[in-house]
């Protein structure tokens, strides 16, 4: 019944089938966060987006390795070679360890993660975990001949691995556009070509997070750090290499370059980048004052906000954009999702009320295919909502005796809307602690029961008045044949 999985692949810019390496297992490698500041929602669309994926292909019966790092080093202000490492200047910032730093924006990246409700992935190796791997992956890409050490320094000599390999493959472009966009090699520049990059770097007397090393004391360039995690858990080639846009350029580029000039082979199968954030249509950035933390949009407190917004209706707005696409925060959009999100969870409460029939008028298995469908096409989240909402649209039409379902199709209805709007979507149903729902809902048998008693007395404008004043909270009550029945607009 299910299609084949197809996906778009950076690399060949097209959409291709999924073959994993070894049938039926599938290895992921995303790069994480650098734990220096709070995750921003950049990070944020692209860990979410990659939940979905590693959720899929669980669903789909993969056995998956998901390898997600977290930067605790070597990555420089401006993602250069020269400037300040992002943690020793935070670190004498905040008057604090550099370990301190790093810790306390990793608990802050979990804890907003699980606010999404993102799985945890397999493993999450650290790039200070992991220095000896970084020195023997420097040292093998000496050996072979793509690296040159000056006064304590390693660069990787771009100009001479193009000659074996394409070292613009990833973007498309060739070495000499790449070289018309660096600038000039001043006179102190140690490296012999303007695209070399740092493997390793030398320690200045300041530097507080440093390791001892063949060409003395230093730290990690941020590039190697990826390469070699990546390697040690999933191996020298592996299924999928996923991150923000905004590493293909430069980061991945360089990714690509150190593993093949290492090991020989192309590191990864597919690259898969997430596209970028808008406010309103405009570039969410710092610079542009548009930019806002996970916690501002939870609890509204920014300029650009109307009001606060739940995590799941968050995440549901999120998964209304295809990962490639542009992602346009604005207050409508959201508040629009919220509305969505509530029409879903309402219309799963209902799944269990639904009575059945002898036929059905929907067509409840190719509905399921075309959930399928969707996910398939290179993890199409925004259609297969919509298809969610047909289904819905159904359950509340059952509901509603406008339409019928039989218990086979209602067992089909009831399996697919909760796993693809809780296992593959990743949503979950934001109540009330189960205290207050207790009580809200014993409160609900009093106001209905008061309300039965008006409309047998025939005092419709007290009834009338008691359904309309509930409106206003957002609780709809709905007279049907078999009962009266309310629900909350989440």
């Amino acid at each position: 019944m299910q299609n084949e999985l197809t996906l778009y692949n950076t690399l060949s810019r097209s959409k291709e089938k999924f073959t994993p390496i070894n049938s039926g297992m599938a290895g992921m490698y995303v790069c994480g966060p650098t734990v220096y500041s709070d995750v921003h929602l950049g990070n944020c669309r692209t860990f979410i987006s990659f939940d979905l994926i590693y959720r899929y292909l669980l669903h789909l019966g993969f056995k998956v390795r998901y390898v997600r790092n977290i930067t605790d080093a070597g990555h420089l202000e401006g993602d250069r070679d020269e400037g300040d490492d992002k943690f020793t200047k935070k670190a004498k910032l905040e008057q604090l360890e550099p370990m301190e730093i790093v810790q306390k924006y990793t608990l802050g990246f979990h804890d907003v993660m699980r606010e999404f409700n993102a799985l945890p992935p397999s493993i999450e190796p650290t790039a200070t975990g992991h220095i000896c791997e970084q020195i023997e992956m420097i040292k093998e890409i000496i050996a072979n001949g793509y690296a040159y050490e000056k006064n304590g320094t390693v660069y990787f000599d771009v100009e001479k691995y193009n000659k074996e390999f394409s070292y613009g493959q990833l973007t498309n472009r060739k070495l000499e556009e790449l070289l018309e966009g660096t600038r000039e090699l001043g006179g102190q520049d140690e490296k012999n070509g303007r695209l070399d990059f740092a493997l390793w770097i030398v320690a200045k007397p300041e530097t507080l997070m440093k390791w001892l090393s063949p060409w003395g004391w230093g730290f990690p360039g941020w590039h190697i750090e990826c390469s070699a995690m990546s390697s040690k858990y999933l191996g020298d080639t592996f299924d999928i290499h996923g991150g923000g846009m905004d590493l293909q350029a430069t980061h991945h580029t360089n990714e690509i370059a150190q593993s093949q000039a290492c090991n020989h082979k192309a590191p990864v199968n597919y690259w898969m980048h997430t596209n970028m954030l808008t406010v309103n249509g405009v570039r969410m950035s710092k610079s542009a004052g548009n930019g806002f933390l996970p916690g501002e949009l939870f609890t509204g407190n920014h300029a650009l906000l109307e009001k606060g917004y739940s995590p799941m209706a968050v995440r549901f707005f999120m998964m209304q954009t295809h990962y490639r696409s542009t992602l346009d925060f604005s207050n409508e959009a959201l508040q629009a999702s919220e509305k969505g999100y509530a029409r879903l969870m309402n219309a799963i409460k209902l799944l269990d009320k639904l009575k059945t029939a002898d036929t059905s008028t929907s067509n409840i298995a190719d509905l399921k295919q075309k959930c399928y469908d969707a996910m398939n096409d290179d993890f199409n989240a925004p259609v297969l909502v919509a298809n969610l909402f047909e289904g819905a649209r159904i359950i509340n039409s059952v509901n509603d005796s406008k339409e019928t379902i039989t218990a086979d199709d209602l067992a089909t209805l009831k399996s697919m809307m909760h796993s693809f709007v809780f296992d593959v979507l990743g949503l979950k149903s934001e109540q009330s602690n189960s205290g207050n729902d207790t009580a809200l809902k014993g409160v609900m048998e009093v106001i209905l029961d008061i309300r039965k008693d008006a409309k047998e007395r025939k005092d419709f404008a007290a009834s009338d008045k008691l359904r309309n004043d509930l409106a206003k909270y957002k609780i709809t009550i709905k007279d049907t044949k078999d009962g009266v029945t309310w629900s909350i607009e989440e």
